[in-house]
C-alpha cells in the first residue's frame, strides 16, 4: 500500500488503481507496459499532439519520448497519449479552414477528457502548430493539476537564391505569379525550397508568438519557446518538462496558481514586444475565461499604451525565430522589459521559482545585433495590436499595424460573402488603390470557424498593393499577415453587426490613431439598412461545424464554447 504522502502526490491516480477493487484497471495497465511498483508512482500524462498533418508537428512523438524520459527518471509513471492538429497552412484558403479554430477546443476537451478519465496527477502538454498551443493550455487550466507546456519548435529556414524563405514566401510568391512579376519555375522553385523540415513556421507568426506568450506566462520552462524543432537544446527542454512536474507535484503548484492576471499581461506585454500575431488576443482572451481571469479587449489597450515594438522580426520585419535563437531567444528581452518595470517579476513560473528569479542571470543580446531594437529607437512606440471600436465594431476589433503602413486608410468599400471571392477579385486585378476590401460573414458563428484571410492579405502584397489597399473582415488573420488589416469585427455580419450592411461604394476610415474603424453613412440609413437585412440560412445543420455555430462567443470574448451559464 502506498503512504499517505505518496497518496497526496497521486491525488487522481490513487482513485484509479489503489485498492482491491481496482484490480481490473491495474490489469489493463499492465499490458500497456506498467509494472507492480509503477502503481505507487504519480502518473503524469503526456499530451501529444503529434501527427503527419503538418510540418510543424511531425516530430512532436520523439519529443513526447523525452518527455516521458524526464518523467520516469524523476520517479514519476509516464503515459503519452495524442490528440488532434490541423494545419492553417495546408488548409488555408479552403472551406476546410473552418475546422481551424474549432480544433483549438477539440484538443482542449480531449486533453480534458483523457486527463480527467484517466487520472493522470499532472500533465506535460506539447504542442506544434497554431491551435495546439492555446487547446493545451485551456485544457490544463481546467484541470488545475501541476503541468508544464513545451513548444515543439521553429522550424529552419529554407533557401532560395541566398534568400531565407518560409511559408508565407509562398503565398506571397502566388500573388507574384498572378502580377507575372515571377514565372512557373520561379514559383515552384519557392514551393519546393520554403519547408525544409519538421517545425513551425518561421517567423513571428502565431505559433512562435504564443509559444513565446506562454513562456513569459511562466507555463513553460526559460527558452521553450526559442528553441529549434531538431535540437538537443529541444530535447532537454521535453525532459527537464517531465522531471519539472515532479517536482510542481511537490510543491502542489498548479496551473492557475500561475496563471493570474499579472502573469497574462506579462504575456501580453512581450507578444507586443515582439510584433506578434492578432491571434494572440483572441488566444489569450480564451485562455484568461478557462482560467476564471477577468481579461478583455481593452486590456491590451491600456497595456499596449506603455510597451514599445522592438523585435525586427517577419512578417513585417526581417529576421526568422530561427535567427533570434542565435542571439538569445526572448530571455534578454524579456530581462530588459523587466528592468525597465514593464513585467511583473513576482509571477510564479513552472521552475517553482518566480519569473523575476529565472531571469536574474540572463545576458544582455550580443553588440551589434539590430534584430531586437533599443527601446530608445523603437519600431513603434507603443503596441502594434491596435483595437479599434466605432459604428462598424461597437464590440470591438483587432488591428495589426507596425507604422510601416501609416496609421490612417481611407478608402472605398469592395464587399465579398466570402473569402475565396475576394482573393479572386485580387487575382484578377480588380482590386484598385484606395479600395478597402470587405470580407463578411467569415465570423465564428457566420463561417462558421472564423477562417484566417492570410491568402488574400498575402495576395495583396505579392501584387505590391501592400501600401495601397486595406481589408477588414470578421474572420481574422494568421501571423503571417501583414499590411492594413483590422479583423475579428464584432458583433459580427451573421448577426446583424454593422459589417453586414456595407454597401459597394461606401466610405471607410480605419483610425489607428483614435482607434476608431467608421463606416461613413448616417445612422438613419445605417438603421433602414439594418431593417431589411435578413440573417443568412446556417452554412452546416449538422457536425463539428454546427455544434461550433451553435456554442461559440463573440470573437471579442475569445471565441470561447463553454460558457454554458
Amino acid at each position: 500500500m502506498a503512504n499517505s504522502k505518496d497518496t497526496q502526490s497521486r491525488t487522481f491516480s490513487s482513485q484509479v488503481v489503489d485498492g482491491m477493487e481496482r484490480a481490473p484497471s491495474r490489469a489493463m495497465l499492465y499490458a500497456v507496459g506498467f509494472k507492480q511498483e509503477d502503481f505507487k508512482k504519480p502518473q503524469i500524462g503526456i499530451a501529444s499532439t503529434w501527427s503527419m498533418v503538418t510540418p510543424c508537428n511531425m516530430h512532436i512523438n520523439k519529443l513526447a519520448d523525452d518527455a516521458a524520459k524526464g518523467v520516469n527518471e524523476a520517479m514519476g509513471k509516464a503515459v503519452i497519449f495524442n490528440t488532434i492538429t490541423i494545419s492553417d497552412g495546408i488548409s488555408m484558403g479552403t472551406e476546410g479552414m473552418k475546422y481551424s479554430l474549432v480544433s483549438r477546443e477539440v484538443i482542449a476537451d480531449s486533453i480534458e477528457t483523457v486527463a480527467g478519465c484517466q487520472g493522470f496527477d499532472g500533465i506535460v502538454a506539447i504542442g506544434g502548430c497554431d491551435k495546439n498551443m492555446p487547446g493545451c493550455l485551456i485544457a490544463l487550466s481546467r484541470l488545475n493539476r501541476p503541468s508544464v507546456f513545451v513548444y515543439g519548435g521553429t522550424i529552419l529556414p529554407g533557401c532560395h537564391n541566398e534568400k531565407k524563405l518560409d511559408v508565407v514566401s509562398v503565398f506571397e510568391a502566388v500573388g507574384a505569379r498572378a502580377n507575372n512579376k515571377i514565372d512557373d519555375a520561379e514559383l515552384n522553385a519557392i514551393e519546393t525550397k520554403a519547408i525544409p523540415g519538421a517545425g513551425s513556421c518561421g517567423g513571428m507568426y502565431t505559433a512562435n508568438t504564443m509559444a513565446s506568450a506562454i513562456e513569459a506566462l511562466g507555463m513553460s520552462l526559460p527558452n521553450s519557446s526559442a528553441q529549434a524543432a531538431i535540437s538537443e537544446d529541444k530535447r532537454l527542454d521535453c525532459e527537464r518538462a517531465g522531471a519539472a512536474v515532479l517536482e510542481l507535484l511537490k510543491q502542489d503548484l498548479k496551473p492557475r496558481d500561475i496563471m493570474t492576471k499579472a502573469a497574462f499581461e506579462n504575456a501580453i506585454t512581450v507578444v507586443i514586444s515582439l510584433g506578434g500575431s492578432t491571434n494572440a488576443v483572441l488566444h489569450l482572451l480564451a485562455m484568461a475565461n478557462a482560467t476564471d481571469v477577468d481579461l478583455s479587449l481593452d486590456d491590451f489597450t491600456r497595456i499596449g499604451a506603455n510597451v514599445p515594438m522592438v523585435a525586427d522580426l517577419k512578417p513585417s520585419g526581417r529576421y526568422q525565430m530561427a535567427e533570434l535563437i542565435e542571439i538569445g531567444g526572448i530571455q534578454p528581452l524579456m530581462k530588459e522589459l523587466l528592468d525597465r518595470g514593464l513585467l511583473h517579476g513576482d509571477c510564479l513560473t513552472v521552475t517553482g521559482k518566480t519569473l523575476a528569479e529565472n531571469l536574474a542571470d540572463v545576458k544582455s543580446y550580443p553588440e551589434g545585433q539590430d534584430m531586437i531594437r533599443s527601446f530608445d529607437n523603437p519600431i513603434k512606440k507603443d503596441s502594434h495590436l491596435t483595437i479599434l471600436y466605432g459604428n462598424l465594431a461597437t464590440e470591438g476589433s483587432v488591428a495589426k499595424i507596425t507604422g510601416k503602413e501609416g496609421l490612417i486608410f481611407t478608402g472605398t468599400a469592395k464587399v465579398f460573402e466570402a473569402e475565396e471571392q475576394a482573393l479572386q477579385s485580387i487575382l484578377n486585378n480588380e482590386i484598385v488603390k484606395g479600395d478597402i476590401i470587405v470580407i463578411r460573414y467569415e465570423g465564428p458563428k457566420g463561417g462558421p470557424g472564423m477562417r484566417e484571410m492570410l491568402s488574400p492579405t498575402a495576395a495583396i502584397m505579392g501584387k505590391g498593393l501592400g501600401n495601397d489597399v486595406a481589408l477588414i473582415t470578421d474572420g481574422r488573420f494568421s501571423g503571417g499577415t501583414h499590411g492594413f488589416v483590422v479583423g475579428h469585427i464584432t458583433p459580427e455580419a451573421y448577426v446583424g453587426g454593422t459589417l453586414a450592411l456595407i454597401n459597394n461604394g461606401d466610405k471607410i476610415t480605419i483610425d489607428a490613431e483614435t482607434k476608431q474603424l467608421t463606416l461613413h453613412v448616417s445612422d438613419a440609413e445605417i438603421s433602414h439598412r439594418k431593417s431589411n437585412w435578413q440573417q443568412p440560412k446556417p452554412r452546416y445543420t449538422r457536425g463539428v461545424l454546427a455544434k461550433y455555430a451553435k456554442l461559440v462567443s463573440s470573437a471579442s470574448t475569445g471565441a470561447v464554447t463553454d460558457n454554458l451559464e
